[in-house]
């Protein structure tokens, strides 16, 4: 991490709303990601929002990646990336199948005697 250019932010970044035991613990970060969100989480925050410019090119390059995610290259923009879909996007609910509801329009089981009668 010593080759980052990016500013490191005033205070740790947490976010207690959508990671309130921390973003390692949620189980979607990793130990890496986990630090580069707490120390570089501000700073990033604040050039997406506009609080903050730019002031080389790798935040440059950032603001680029915000709006075009394809050109993420490195491992701090893809962990920003990453913080991003978890915390604003929709959240993956997964069920045993894949319908609420049984379909109106099903057959019912009806149990063909045709074939258990003996003769």
């Amino acid at each position: 991490m010593s080759d980052i250019q990016f500013r490191l932010g005033k205070k740790r970044f947490y976010d207690n709303t959508k990671f309130p035991r921390g973003f390692a613990k949620s189980g979607d970060f990793t130990l890496a990601e986990e630090e580069i969100l707490i120390f570089y989480g501000e700073t990033m925050l604040g050039l997406e929002t506009g609080q903050l410019d730019p002031e080389n090119a790798e935040e440059k390059h950032f603001l680029k990646v915000l709006d075009n995610p394809v050109k993420a290259k490195s491992k701090l923009e893809r962990t920003w990336l990453k913080y991003a879909q978890l915390a604003r996007g929709r959240k993956r609910f997964h069920t045993l199948n894949g319908r609420s509801k049984p379909d109106a329009s099903s057959e019912d089981f009806t149990e063909d005697t045709s074939l258990t009668e003996e003769d």
